[in-house]
């Protein structure tokens, strides 16, 4: 389990890691798209649904669609983290993932489009080594409908993997990237094994391996941990 300051990417140790594994979190490390969790309790699921379909297609900005989604959450109260934790839920196959990696001497890393508030009692539970996501805007205990900060998107997913990957000691080829859609494509680029799990079709189409189960223990063969 990491500290506030690991998890941006400060190693505890001097040891090099032997690789490092980044996954996208929505529809990826878990089934959910957060996002839409949180527009269900804001009665805004139907029209933030079709904007996450189409930022995932790359039809649309990321960061235009994404601050375009959070602004129909405004009003919601800050409870509502806890109620929609408490639905995400976790791809099968990751605990195995993320033991398996790090038994091995390797890192584990989530980057996001999605949300701090959500993905870090996550990132807790799993035992991640490292995570980063966007931040939502809070005033008297609501949402104000605003992102605080710079949004992660597909440059920022990108940086996050070569950050991590230099802090750990890891060469790039030693990097596998793990996302399905439109956003993660930077950062599967930057990879030395770009893997499109659940993707859409431009997400295949460019990758390097596609898993169509919905396993992602199925990452370690590719690793030579398990097979």
């Amino acid at each position: 389990m990491t500290s506030g300051h690991q998890r941006e990417g400060i190693r505890p140790t001097e040891r090099a890691a032997r690789f490092l594994v980044v996954l996208d979190a929505d529809s990826t490390l878990i089934h959910d798209e957060v996002i839409e969790l949180l527009a269900e309790e804001a009665g805004s699921r139907t029209e933030v649904a079709d904007i996450t379909e189409r930022a995932m297609r790359g039809e649309l900005d990321f960061e235009e669609s994404l601050r375009e989604r959070v602004r129909t959450l405004a009003g919601l109260p800050v409870s509502v983290f806890e109620r929609v934790g408490e639905r995400i839920r976790v791809t099968d196959g990751v605990p195995e993932l993320v033991a398996g990696v790090q038994a091995a001497g390797g890192e584990v890393g989530v980057v996001s489009g999605g949300f701090h508030e959500l993905l870090d009692p996550l990132g807790e539970r799993l035992g991640l080594d490292h995570w980063r996501a966007n931040r939502l805007a809070v005033s008297d205990g609501v949402l104000t409908g605003e992102v605080d900060g710079p949004v992660v998107d597909a440059a920022a997913k990108a940086q996050a993997l070569l950050f991590w990957a230099a802090e750990a000691g890891v060469h790039l080829r030693q990097t596998v990237a793990i996302g399905d859609g439109a956003n993660d494509l930077r950062m599967m680029a930057e990879a030395g094994l770009a893997v499109a799990f659940n993707a859409k079709p431009r997400v295949r189409a460019e990758a390097d391996l596609v898993i169509d189960r919905q396993d992602l223990a199925q990452v370690l063969p590719l690793l030579g941990l398990r097979g």
